[in-house]
């Protein structure tokens, strides 16, 4: 039994010797509430394909299932970032993917694949975002500077980042005050003895006056500092060179106090990793309006909203990312 197809109905019919064909019903796919019939027409394909899933009821790793019996393979994280408007189907590869989430989902033909075309507008990106990514931008001679030495080039490109920890404190007058920060990488090859590093101040911080304190695993390199853009880069180095397939757990710590008010903190991956944890420490006398959990593409591109973030009585907003990157995924934070 088709285990995606609906009730078996059985129609029989008399034939006589001398009765003509017969005619077979032809039996119309059940009619879709009316407000999912209005997203499949106007879109966007997120919305769509996320109220698609919920009238079907079907969980993520159900629906992947059921695709995988179609003959496609899709990841569970893909289709929950489809769903959610974190990243968009690429044209043409994956219309074969939407057109069997169309027979999945028991859909009309092409409702989806006609929405693939259609992204969303995001809104306007707020003044913080757009200084953010110029800055990124601005930064990225300074990382340079690391990057031409060979010894440098070969560390970064030979860690495999496996999960990433960062915990921001935000202090009474909602500036930024420190990013701790504990990552666990692999090496892909046998060699690498550092990891280069980047960090990027709040508006109106002197980047100067900015430490850096190394933790478990590791202890400072060469630093570089450029004021216009606010940027530091600087080495972490292990006690050893790592041998291939090995694991590397090592943490440090950027104090940072003298910028404005945060408008959050966002972190780029130039390669995909596993698991990101972000956590927003706040000071409890000044508690932020509004925290947003937040991915996009690069530094150029508007941010895309992907969930509200409830601030508990603790001042702790938490975002977790999994499969994250490429692209900068963070905590947009909104002050009253």
């Amino acid at each position: 039994m088709n285990p995606i197809s609906g009730p078996c109905e059985r129609v029989v019919a008399a034939v006589t010797a001398d009765s003509g064909p017969v005619d077979h019903p032809v039996v119309h796919p059940p009619a879709l509430p009316s407000a999912l019939a209005e997203t499949l027409r106007y879109g966007p394909f997120h919305r769509a394909l996320h109220d698609a899933i919920a009238h079907r009821g079907l969980s993520l790793a159900r629906l992947r299932a059921h695709l995988e019996q179609q003959g496609v393979q899709v990841g569970q994280s893909t289709l929950s970032y489809w769903q959610r408007g974190l990243r968009h189907p690429e044209v043409p590869r994956a219309i074969a993917t939407v057109r069997a989430l169309e027979t999945v989902l028991r859909l009309p033909a092409d409702s989806l694949v006609t929405l693939v075309g259609n992204r969303p507008q995001p809104r306007l990106p707020r003044p913080a975002f757009t200084e953010l990514a110029n800055a990124w931008v601005r930064t990225a001679p300074l990382l340079a500077e690391f990057e031409a030495v060979p010894e440098s080039a070969r560390a970064n490109a030979d860690l495999e980042v496996l999960s990433v920890h960062d915990t921001v404190l935000v202090g009474a007058q909602r500036e930024q005050r420190s990013i701790s920060t504990r990552l666990v990488v692999r090496a892909l090859r046998g060699g690498p003895d550092r990891y280069l590093a980047v960090h990027q101040g709040d508006e109106g911080c002197t980047i100067d006056n900015a430490l850096v304190r190394p933790a478990e695993g590791c202890r400072q390199g060469r630093l570089r500092r450029q004021s216009a853009s606010r940027g530091l880069a600087f080495e972490l180095l292990f006690d050893r060179r790592l041998a291939e397939g090995e694991e590397h757990v090592f943490g440090f710590t950027v104090v940072d106090d003298t910028g404005g008010p945060t408008p959050g903190h966002h972190r780029t991956f130039r390669e995909p990793c596993r698991g990101y944890l972000l956590q927003l420490a706040f000071n409890r006398r000044a508690l932020p309006a509004r925290c947003t959990k937040q991915f996009r593409a690069d530094a150029r591109a508007m941010p895309v909203d992907v969930e509200e973030l409830v601030c508990g009585l603790g001042g702790v907003a938490s975002a977790y990312f999994t499969d994250v990157g490429p692209g900068i995924a963070g905590i947009g934070v909104e002050w009253s």
